[in-house]
């Protein structure tokens, strides 16, 4: 079946105790996702509602249509420099369209079964972007860090840049502190929850298994409605929340609008994916299951789809609610979707509460998330790498920082392709076999090569070498430890064939078998060669090669 759901498996032999147990972790899930959905969605330039609505019905659809029993889908950092850049060049409309759009590539990636695929990009280009994304974070919250009066912030490095630098002497000191004091919590809470989840009190182990978010945002918000701080709150931005899931909105398209968003697009598309399937991978090694990376493609696809038109932005798996599902005991999808009731009766209860909440302390949670979604390690194991992964992996992060999400992406693939191609076409060699004596008294007369690796539109060197120098009767190729042959090398196998008929040089082909026979089968080279020019080693080839007559 194309579309089954990870949910109808994960429902065999299901049990009261197993629903309470994904009962338990979907409440800890929406009470650690409340602050992110917020904070990514006000880090994008859209209003706090966008990032719950998008957790509430993304992370619904994603958990009761997806892939992976535990997978959590909302609102991602990674998201945040890219949704901020098309609501900045194209404006809100648009950024429904594009993520729509993506929606639809997302459901068809997963259709044509691509989601193996993505398992292919190399590591270096994941990391590069990864912490690229993570210091663009880092960079757009600094203004509600130190509390400054920029009411549009650029969504170019270099303009941010300028503009914090034209602003940076207005920072209001009551947000640094809130912000710097929200960090330190955060820190200290992670380092502390470490030694407190094994005390030997219940209540201890309770109160370490609270998210860090959720204890800064309580706080904060608690000090500055008590105290009145002159702080930027929800409520004096956006005039709060509201206490209730909207309407489908339907706004205005056009198809050069449409065009105009095809990069952006395939870049919220690509990165969805990205995201998704290794978040996926990493439930995979908690849980020991196996995720259906089609499956989830088509859910993220649906998501997508369906969100932007209720006032929602782009989603996709996200590794910290993921994880944090896993942690806390989750057995089936039905987490997920606990997750995302919870967030809505969040917004029907506790909405008011929201417009209290300083922006301050929502720009620390980010920093922190900055700095545990980037792997800042890598960068110090950079020696132990070759030049190539270094220069991709570093390409990619400079050009995500300073350029854009998908030149960095773009250029850091083909730079991994060239380099893929060069590594193999090296490994691939022709060496010189010797000739016995009782084959040929001169070498010119018969010549042995074996061939190693794969034949290739990279490797087609060592063909033509050979037709540069063919012997004066005889050529034999020991091809048993060839295993690829594309069609630029049957191409120059060919040519080889032709050459050799045309100089009335022998050509045998031994050892050929699986992909290669196949291709050689195909592309016709077999019927040039004929049922001579065949033979099961290379003993057997050189005994078919010998000459009749010595010159």
């Amino acid at each position: 079946m194309f579309f089954r759901p990870k949910l109808l498996d994960a429902l065999h032999g299901y049990n009261s105790a197993r629903f309470f147990k994904d009962v338990g972790a979907g409440l800890t899930v929406g009470v650690v996702a409340l602050p992110l959905a917020m904070a990514f969605a006000i880090a994008s330039g859209l209003s706090p509602q966008a990032g719950l609505f998008t957790a509430i019905i993304a992370g619904f659809l994603i958990s009761l249509l997806g892939g992976s029993r535990v997978q959590i889908g909302g609102p991602a950092g990674a998201f945040i420099v890219i949704v901020y850049g098309i609501v900045e060049r194209h404006g809100v409309a648009n950024l429904i369209l594009a993520t729509a759009m993506s929606g639809v590539l997302l459901f068809a990636m997963g259709l044509l079964k691509l989601g193996n695929l993505i398992r292919f990009i190399p590591v270096a280009v994941v990391i590069g972007f990864t912490n690229g994304i993570a210091v663009l974070v880092a960079l757009s919250q600094i203004k509600d860090f130190l509390g400054l009066n920029v009411p549009n912030m650029p969504a170019d490095f270099w303009g941010i840049l300028q503009t914090l630098g034209q602003n940076l002497g207005a920072f209001n000191p009551w947000a640094l502190g809130m912000a710097s004091a929200g960090v330190l919590v955060l820190l200290a809470w992670q380092a502390g929850g470490r030694r407190m989840v094994h005390a030997p009190s219940a209540w201890v182990r309770g109160v370490a298994s609270l998210p860090g978010s959720i204890v800064v945002l309580v706080l904060a918000t608690a000090i500055t409605a008590w105290w009145g701080l002159p702080l930027e709150t929800i409520g004096s931005r956006f005039g709060g929340i509201p206490s209730e899931l909207p309407g489908l909105v339907w706004p205005e398209f056009s198809w050069a609008s449409a065009q105009a968003l095809t990069m952006p697009t395939l870049t919220l598309a690509l990165l969805g994916a990205i995201e998704s399937l290794l978040c996926a991978r990493v439930a995979d090694g908690m849980i020991g299951d196996r995720h259906n990376p089609n499956q989830e493609l088509m859910a993220q696809g649906v998501a997508n789809f369906v969100t932007p038109f209720f006032g929602g932005m782009p989603a996709t798996g996200t590794i910290a609610r993921t994880v944090t599902n896993a942690k806390s005991g989750a057995t089936s999808p039905v987490a997920g979707m606990v997750h995302a009731l919870t967030l809505l009766l969040v917004i029907w209860v506790a909405a008011p509460l929201a417009y209290h909440v300083p922006l301050a302390a929502l720009s620390a949670i980010l920093m922190f998330v900055a700095w545990n979604m980037g792997d800042w390690r890598a960068f110090g194991q950079l020696r132990q790498f070759r030049l190539p992964y270094r220069v991709t992996l570093l390409a990619v992060f400079v050009l995500t920082v300073v350029l854009d999400l998908t030149v960095a992406v773009e250029v850091g693939l083909f730079a991994a392709g060239l380099t893929f191609i060069y590594r193999i076409s090296s490994l691939t060699r022709a060496e010189a076999v010797p000739i016995p004596p009782d084959v040929a008294s001169k070498e010119s007369q018969v010549r042995a090569h074996r061939l190693h690796g794969a034949l290739f539109f990279g490797a087609v060197r060592l063909i033509e070498a050979m037709e540069d120098d063919l012997p004066s009767h005889a050529l034999v190729l020991d091809l048993k430890n060839l295993i690829y042959m594309d069609s630029s090398g049957a191409d120059a196998m060919l040519a080889l064939a032709r050459l050799c008929t045309t100089k009335e040089v022998h050509l045998v082909l031994c050892g050929l078998d699986h992909q290669p026979m196949d291709m050689a089968r195909r592309c016709g080279l077999l019927n040039l060669l004929g049922s001579g020019s065949l033979a099961p080693d290379l003993a057997t080839g050189l005994a078919q090669a010998q000459p009749v007559t010595l010159a």
